[in-house]
């Protein structure tokens, strides 16, 4: 006899067989335990789940002779015509073939004649949603009364297009992906029949590659067996095979693209292609271990949801462990959303990719500069990094001064601060009463100025206006925005200030009622400090000034 593939010779000739999708199992059963048979049912599920070999068992059982606790007995002679697919009873239909309403029109014809041998004529209608839109309607009123002895089994992997009338006429049953223990255990369990010897580590990546599909397993494992042939059959086999990579080496290129080193994601990409990975594989099985990563981030003891082995787990923890000491939860899980994101569109193109590894370049050099992105993840990132700069350097700052035995900074004394105080205080003390109620009215309605210069169309202004100190000059007729240039982004904030003069005028009119004058100044370090000082001096004065009612 010619070979048979796995999934051929190892299909399940009795109810117990069935793997996953126990709910199913054990209502048919019953079922035929209390003679409730139904006239129609509709199989739902993916690929490889056990459609087609849940229909046929069922088929068998109600037809067989001597049934064994729901299960067919296989020796009887309908049993042993159905398993070699000759029987007149059973009769299979491919829908995706034979899906005009001839098709149907002769099945509509021949249920008018009863069972030759057996107690039912079961007509198992696979990939019925391919049938076209007039077979459907031809198909309805044999569906809703069929003769007493007829069965109707339709299978689809696409429940959404099968037309209501249809469905409410059936039983539905959706079969479930199967996991991957259940997958890993019948693979082991027909390695030991076929007396091959394989890794466990091997066979829980094949069980995981299927995707919940039993036939998809025994496919690839049948695959890996011819490739070593005779051999023990490694994890390292499967990745090559599969065209798969490795769990250490998805942790060696987080690192690399974490730490923004382009040339070193590059080289491992490189890698990669050279030792002929699945770019299509690799991009798809990277985004489920950053997945992960999430979820040993946020829900450290979400095992089962992962999917992996034991001693993965731990790898996975260990890293988030040594993660956390670099970044925030709260960062590191707003890094990981981010390349998750961008690796799952990047899956979705690859397919129709004729360049594939550009693709996967430019799209991992997303991942290593957050500053080519404008997406508002990308720029908390930035922002996250520059934070995390400016404390490097404050830092480095006072250890040097430290080194120095000085303060971190001599510009402005405690006393010189005290007694500049004391100047200003007699300073606005001495400003003319309109002019102090004028300019006291300016910082009140600072906030109003700033809502209507965004709606003007200066959308940046309440951060920039909140990063200068507002101050008085010009015996209290100017108002002046002083910003430190001993801070950031402080020359990017006064150039889109500048460039919003004209709107900035626009709303002290609109709001104040009549122009005010104010300028745009930047002073260093001990004039800064004064400057602050000044702002929250004019601040509590306006304050002590305001009626209780409107402190």
């Amino acid at each position: 006899m010619s070979y048979q593939a796995l999934y051929r010779k190892w299909r399940p000739d009795e109810f117990d067989e069935v793997k996953g999708q126990e709910h199913i199992v054990r209502t048919l059963k019953n079922q035929i335990f209390a003679k409730r048979i139904g006239h129609a049912y509709l199989f739902c599920g993916t690929r490889g789940t056990g459609k087609t070999t849940v229909a046929r068992l069922f088929a068998k059982t109600v037809n067989c002779d001597n049934p064994r606790n729901g299960s067919p007995c296989n020796e009887c002679d309908s049993c042993r015509a159905i398993n070699a697919q000759n029987s007149v009873n059973v009769i299979e239909v491919d829908a995706a073939s034979n899906n005009g309403v001839d098709s149907i029109r002769e099945i509509r014809d021949n249920v008018q004649y009863p069972p030759t041998q057996g107690k039912y004529k079961v007509y198992i209608i696979d990939e019925v949603h391919m049938l076209s839109p007039s077979a459907f309607p031809a198909l309805l009123k044999t569906l809703e009364e069929p003769p007493e002895y007829v069965i109707f089994i339709l299978a689809t992997t696409e429940s959404h297009r099968i037309p209501i009338t249809i469905m409410s006429r059936c039983q539905r049953y959706d079969f479930h992906r199967i996991s991957i223990d259940t997958i890993s255990n019948r693979l082991t369990e027909l390695m030991e029949r076929e007396h091959i010897e394989a890794e466990e580590r091997a066979i829980r990546y094949v069980a995981k590659a299927a995707e919940g599909s039993m036939r998809d397993a025994l496919s690839l494992l049948d695959q890996c067996i011819a490739f070593h042939l005779g051999e023990k059959l490694l994890y390292e086999h499967v990745l090559e095979i599969l065209g798969a990579v490795d769990m250490d080496v998805f942790s060696e290129l987080y690192d690399t693209i974490s730490c923004g080193d382009v040339s070193g994601m590059l080289n491992q990409v490189e890698k990669m292609v050279m030792e002929g990975r699945e770019l299509r594989q690799m991009v798809k099985d990277f985004t489920w271990y950053l997945r992960n990563l999430l979820l040993v981030a946020e829900a450290p003891d979400i095992g089962d949801a992962m999917d992996v082995s034991k001693e993965q787990q731990k790898q996975l923890k260990n890293k988030i462990e040594r993660e956390l000491n670099k970044d925030s939860k709260e960062d590191l899980s707003l890094k990981l959303m981010r390349y998750i994101r961008i690796c799952s569109d990047l899956s979705n193109r690859i397919n129709f990719s004729s360049q594939k590894r550009i693709d996967v370049e430019i799209a991992f050099l997303k991942l290593c500069k957050p500053q080519m992105e404008g997406d508002s993840e990308s720029l908390k990132l930035r922002i996250a990094e520059l934070e995390e700069r400016v404390n490097e350097l404050a830092q480095n700052k006072g250890n040097a001064a430290a080194v120095n035995n000085e303060p971190a900074n001599q510009d402005t004394s405690l006393e010189e601060q005290e007694e500049f105080l004391k100047q200003q205080r007699e300073y606005l003390m001495s400003l003319e009463p309109q002019i102090w109620s004028d300019m006291k009215e300016v910082f009140l309605k600072l906030p109003l100025v700033r809502k209507r210069a965004i709606e003007l169309g200066y959308k940046m202004c309440e951060a920039i206006m909140k990063a200068a100190k507002p101050n008085i000059t010009k015996g209290g007729k100017c108002l002046v925005f002083v910003f430190d240039s001993g801070e950031h982004m402080i020359k990017y904030q006064q150039a889109i200030l500048k460039e919003h003069i004209d709107i900035l005028s626009q709303a002290f009119l609109e709001v104040c009622g009549r122009p005010v004058e104010f300028e745009i100044v930047e002073k260093h370090a001990n004039e800064a400090v004064k400057a602050t000082v000044q702002a929250k001096l004019i601040r509590t004065m306006i304050e002590e000034d305001l009626p209780e009612e409107l402190k």
